[in-house]
């Protein structure tokens, strides 16, 4: 056996790594601990939710059309979230991460699931006013209304996220 002599590749293809997309998990817990200081239960919404045909909400500066259009179905639906059979806790978590996840996608219309109670103590709901107020606190949620029947009723609510890039002050 002789020495040994490397061979020459000059057939080969020198190809860049593709360096996967960060993973922003400190922000991500950085704000999962800011939403439960700050994502409060007992927010007083009533002067922001509007009674016309059914329940809605829309932010500041929001024309009052758009809970109309909304409820008539102007934006395709695109994500839906069920929280049915959830903590109150684990429901906030998984609707800020719903929320927050669908604004990043560009989504504009989602469908929130709260139910209507009718397995609860008391057949009362137990996340629909908790979800009211939670939404209404998130900055890329511009408005929402009362799902129709065909849509969930009373247990659902169709919301309207901010287009990508364009977010309230309010967080």
């Amino acid at each position: 056996v002789g020495p040994v002599r490397a061979l020459h590749r000059r057939d080969r293809a020198h190809l860049p790594r593709q360096r996967p997309e960060p993973q922003p998990r400190q922000r991500e817990a950085d704000e999962r601990q800011a939403m439960r200081e700050a994502l409060s239960d007992e927010v007083d919404v009533e002067s922001l939710l509007l009674t016309d045909d059914g329940l809605s909400f829309r932010r500041p500066g929001i024309g009052p059309d758009v809970p109309a259009r909304l409820r008539r179905g102007q934006w395709a639906l695109q994500a839906e979230i069920d929280l049915h059979g959830l903590t109150r806790e684990a429901a906030r978590e998984a609707l800020v991460a719903f929320v927050r996840e669908a604004h990043r996608r560009g989504q504009r219309c989602v469908r929130v699931v709260h139910g209507k109670g009718h397995g609860s103590p008391g057949r009362q709901p137990v996340l629909k006013d908790k979800v009211q107020r939670w939404l209404a606190q998130r900055s890329e949620v511009i408005a929402f209304v009362q799902a129709s029947g065909a849509q969930g009723g009373a247990g659902a609510l169709l919301v309207l996220l901010a287009p990508r890039g364009a977010m309230t002050a309010r967080r």
